[in-house]
């Protein structure tokens, strides 16, 4: 009878064994530690990035924040935008890029302002039987809107320009006096102080989303 001989071509490979005589094996996880350790330093550097971004954003709101009451914080921001203005009415008609600068700063002023008042303080004037006055003080957020959408694309080197932020100006200190002088007094004099502490917390959550 002819003895079959298996070719060591054909031989299949077996896994090392070790010391005992047991199979060693590779986990397929066998980098499981190392991408675990990028893992976590992604999951790291993403809540050192978050932390860092509300810690601009406290910054951006901290002097409405410091300012005290609702009130007293808007009155902030009204003085802090129109000083800007005065900046800006103060540019020669070849400081082009500090005009546009300044019309960008004004934006980011207002729209935080205005996202405070609309989310915030109008619904709060609604409640206390005050919406003609909300919705009046609204409505004219919609013209300031319009100026600065017009300040952004016109040109930055003539005289119309300052002719229409001065517009813009005039336009603005109306509506600042009619909150400061009459419709902030009066919301704020048919509220408690817990109730007046409740909307300043509000407004100022409100205006961490565009800090």
């Amino acid at each position: 009878m002819a003895t079959t001989t298996r070719s060591s071509n054909n031989r299949t490979d077996t896994p090392p064994r070790d010391s005992q005589g047991r199979f060693k094996h590779k986990s397929a996880f066998s980098f499981g530690g190392q991408t675990g350790a990028i893992a976590a330093a992604a999951v790291a550097g993403a809540a050192v990035g978050l932390a860092a971004n509300m810690g601009r954003k406290m910054m951006m709101q901290s002097p409405t924040y410091m300012a005290g009451n609702w009130d007293d914080a808007l009155k902030a921001e009204h003085k802090a935008t129109l000083a800007l203005f005065d900046q800006l009415e103060a540019t020669a008609d070849n400081q082009t890029t500090t005009r546009s600068h300044l019309v960008m700063k004004i934006k980011y002023s207002l729209s935080k302002h205005a996202l405070q008042e609309e989310n915030v303080v109008y619904p709060a004037l609604r409640e206390a039987n005050e919406a003609h006055d909300a919705d009046d003080l609204n409505g004219e957020h919609g013209y300031i809107k319009t100026y600065i959408y017009e300040l952004e694309n016109m040109a930055k080197d003539g005289p119309e320009f300052l002719a229409r932020v001065r517009d813009f100006r005039t336009l603005l200190e109306g509506h600042i006096r009619n909150e400061e002088d009459n419709v902030f007094p009066r919301l704020r004099a048919s509220m408690s102080e817990e109730q007046n502490k409740k909307l300043t917390m509000a407004m100022n959550k409100e205006g961490l989303k565009l800090a």
